[in-house]
């Protein structure tokens, strides 16, 4: 029996182009459309636009054109993000499409001939931004408790949806449910809005005219949550004869919604359905708000971050991956060039990259790129292959709770045991014993197969890069299925790897940090225009002239980092352990300031490999970094392409 799964965005309010904190829940729900897809589900993911309101008719008034021509263009630019973001959605639907407009004419004319909906007077305040109406109680500090805008006063006649008589209904839902999640918002919602007292709501409008007609009432027009709530039904062929998907997936699995808007999808989208005599959706997952500096991203505050800018310089899929490794559920999230570079870095450059760069390097150098199927096992690799197969079983329940940053967070423990296990089976001392090579290609697939695992499990939240990997170390689409990933020896034991490119290149994020604030204060990134007004560098003066005797004394190699941790006596000092390509060197130098252990691990330096020992803090230095001042007093370690074996002399 096909099992059937159904996850909805809101629709987005196409009032302004869309930003970073609009991708957040449509990448949430795109991830987990995909987990459930792989997980043999038929799963239909809805997303779309709400494109009627005041706001609009007033945002096209000013920009000199039609409502419809002005959510036209919007509408494009948010597909086109959805896009470049490879979203996956199934049905895309607009309020302004017409079997939506006859559905809730429907919908309207259904609770009012059933007694739901009745006329009367509107007189209160309204805030225009959020299109929403509050009693004096409500406001804070005189403005809307939600945006923190002036609020209008509003005085028209109006229709009313009898929402006060639910209110036991949905105290019950929030209270004695796992509806809501997380938990600890239902009970802010019942004390908040439900305990002092429910009023019923009003559910059309007659000060503007950009929204659906109500047949039997030409004055009004259906008002903004009666219409947008109702897409979730809609676009499944609800009362009208556009789709026949209604009975198939009705109730929805999940609706994904901001806080902002968890108050109409808590306790509005319920009533409406309990008037309807229709099942409730099995459960609303609330998240927070990507912030900036502690701000709601806005572009008003003009603190809106664009997507797009930050994908076309890392990856659409590394802009996926942080945002929703930073997000808890129900939690802020607040964004900064900073904590985004070092996420980059830290996660997808150093671990997850150097994982798979490193390990399809040494399989290249020491087999010519195909393994032998000679194996020959140790107690060390029981402790990796256990945790590889278990990982998927973590992943599924935090999938099912909507908590995707635990869910990567688990798979990102297998990518830090892989790369622990290759210290701790140091492949590049057993390439040089020829009695060995058994014992080195069995570490060797054991690194594929926990890649294959690991980037099975990420291909939900980076669909794009980890098919890139599959080439790279040798897999097929059978291989990285979800019946695959709880199991380890999948791969051919002769498999072939295939060097590409690196995965996720490391970022210089002192650079990056003022590139990318220059782009959010000014909008746009004009390189060479700053370049030219900067104060030119001082050069130091060259040194003595040497012979090239001299010179020719000194021996530059490749060098990699396989360890690195802060010496305990001095603030200043790094302590490294690096595969010269015959053995594990140990070089203490001055460079902590600047980076952290974990920024050195896995680089490929250069280092002064006949520089006489030498004691720093009661440690032998055998070597010395090759690095730069920076004008600004920095050191910059010369960092190589990973790609050059250890050892190879520069010359």
């Amino acid at each position: 029996m096909n099992k059937n799964f159904y996850i909805t965005t809101p629709i987005y309010y196409p009032s302004g182009n869309p930003h970073i904190g609009h991708c957040y829940t449509t990448v949430a729900c795109d991830s987990i459309a995909r987990y459930r897809r792989k997980q043999g589900y038929n799963v239909m993911f809805l997303t779309g636009t709400d494109e009627h309101g005041l706001k609009i008719e007033q945002k096209a008034k000013e920009a000199g054109v039609t409502p419809k021509a002005y959510v036209d263009e919007i509408v494009e630019k948010f597909k086109n993000l959805w896009s470049y973001m490879n979203i996956s959605y199934d049905r895309y639907i607009r309020t302004t499409d017409d079997y939506h407009v006859e559905s809730v004419q429907s919908i309207f004319k259904k609770l009012y001939d059933k007694g739901y909906i009745y006329k009367g007077e509107y007189k209160g305040k309204y805030c225009t931004p959020c299109e929403s109406f509050w009693t004096p109680s409500q406001l804070k500090d005189g403005m809307c408790p939600d945006c923190g805008r002036p609020v209008t006063d509003a005085k028209e006649e109006a229709y009313f949806f009898k929402l006060s008589g639910f209110a036991d209904r949905l105290e019950k839902l929030l209270l004695e449910t796992d509806y809501l999640q997380p938990k600890n918002r239902a009970v802010e919602l019942v004390n908040n809005f439900i305990k002092p007292g429910l009023e019923d709501l009003c559910v059309s409008r007659t000060t503007f005219t950009w929204g659906v007609p109500v047949t039997f009432d030409d004055k009004h027009v259906v008002y903004v949550w009666i219409d947008a709530l109702s897409n979730y039904i809609t676009a499944l062929g609800y009362d009208n004869n556009k789709y026949k998907d209604f009975d198939k997936f009705w109730p929805a699995d999940v609706h994904m919604v901001a806080k902002d808007i968890m108050r109409f999808h808590a306790i509005i989208w319920p009533a409406m359905l309990m008037a309807l005599d229709l099942p409730l959706p099995k459960h609303l997952a609330v998240h927070g708000w990507i912030t900036f500096n502690g701000q709601k991203m806005s572009k008003s505050i003009g603190n809106v971050v664009d997507p797009m800018i930050l994908g076309e310089r890392y990856s659409a899929d590394a802009i996926r991956y942080h945002i929703l490794r930073e997000m808890a559920l129900g939690a802020d999230s607040n964004f900064s060039n900073e904590i985004m570079i070092n996420r980059m870095n830290s996660d997808l450059a150093n671990g997850f990259g150097n994982l798979v760069s490193r390990t399809v390097a040494m399989i290249d150098k020491y087999f010519g790129g195909t393994l032998p199927a000679d194996r020959e096992e140790e107690d060390i690799d029981k402790e990796l292959i256990e945790l590889a197969t278990s990982i998927r079983a973590n992943v599924d329940d935090f999938m099912d709770k909507t908590q995707l940053n635990n869910a990567l967070a688990e798979i990102f423990k297998l990518v830090d045991r892989s790369n622990k296990y290759i210290d701790e089976t140091t492949p590049w001392v057993l390439g040089k014993d020829e009695t060995k090579k058994a014992r080195l290609a069995t570490v060797l697939y054991n690194l594929l197969e926990s890649i294959r695992i690991a980037s099975a499990l990420l291909s939900s939240f980076m669909p794009t890069t980890m098919p890139k990997v599959w080439e790279q170390i040798g897999a097929d689409e059978a291989s990285v299925s979800y019946e695959n990933m709880n199991k380890f020896g999948v791969l051919k034991a002769d498999t072939t790897v295939k060097r590409g490119d690196i995965i996720f290149p490391r970022i210089d994020i002192d650079k990056e940090i003022e590139e990318l604030n220059a782009i959010i204060s000014n909008g746009t990134s004009d390189k060479k225009e700053e370049k030219e007004e900067e104060p030119a560098i001082e050069i130091e003066p060259f040194g003595e002239t040497i012979e090239y005797d001299d010179f020719a004394k000194v021996d530059l190699r490749i060098g990699k980092v396989v360890s690195c941790e802060k010496v305990k006596k001095s603030s200043k000092l790094l302590c490294l352990q690096v595969n010269d390509g015959k053995e594990t060197r140990q070089i203490v130098s001055g460079i902590a300031k600047y980076y952290k252990p974990e920024d050195m691990i896995g680089k490929t330096i250069v280092f002064v490999a006949n520089l006489a020992p030498r004691k720093m803090c009661g440690l032998e230095s055998n070597g010395m970094i090759l690095a730069t001042d920076g004008p600004d007093g920095s050191i910059n370690v010369a960092f190589m392409n990973d790609s050059i074996p250890a050892g190879s002399k520069l010359c």
